[in-house]
């Protein structure tokens, strides 16, 4: 990601953070539901107002910490590994981040433009390819 990149993605998650927690959140799982509804399952342990705060959460610390990314290295990497202990699989990445990006521009409205979206999808794919890889089994010869 460029730096101007991050500070977008920054700015505009700001924006994002003050909509209500449950707005939010219901934005994003009724989307991910809809396009993914083999997915639900992978959520039954908590409730969507939980699982959107924590979200949120984690969204927040990651925007925070994308111009340290030795931190977000170590950080999404033990998330991955809690994750696939749930039952995240690559190809659940792609139907995430899909539904995330139709959030943002749900929640962002005219200021969601070109450069905006390029930024998220900069930030979606360095997440999900960060965490995707440290999934990956080493082998030991």
């Amino acid at each position: 990601m460029t730096t101007q990149q991050t500070q977008l993605v920054q700015h505009t998650f700001s924006l994002v953070a003050a909509l209500p927690t449950e707005t939010v959140g219901g934005l994003f799982y009724g989307r991910l539901f809809a396009i993914a509804p083999d997915v639900q399952p992978l959520f039954s342990r908590t409730t969507t107002p939980e699982q959107s705060q924590k979200l949120l959460t984690m969204l927040a610390y990651v925007v925070e910490h994308l111009d340290k990314p030795d931190k977000l290295v170590d950080d999404l990497t033990q998330l991955a590994r809690r994750h696939v202990r749930y039952g995240v699989e690559d190809r659940h990445y792609a139907v995430v981040g899909a539904a995330l990006l139709w959030t943002l521009e749900q929640g962002l409205g005219p200021v969601w433009d070109g450069s905006v979206n390029d930024a998220w999808v900069a930030c979606y794919t360095l997440l999900s390819s960060i965490m995707m890889a440290a999934t990956v089994p080493v082998s030991v010869d």
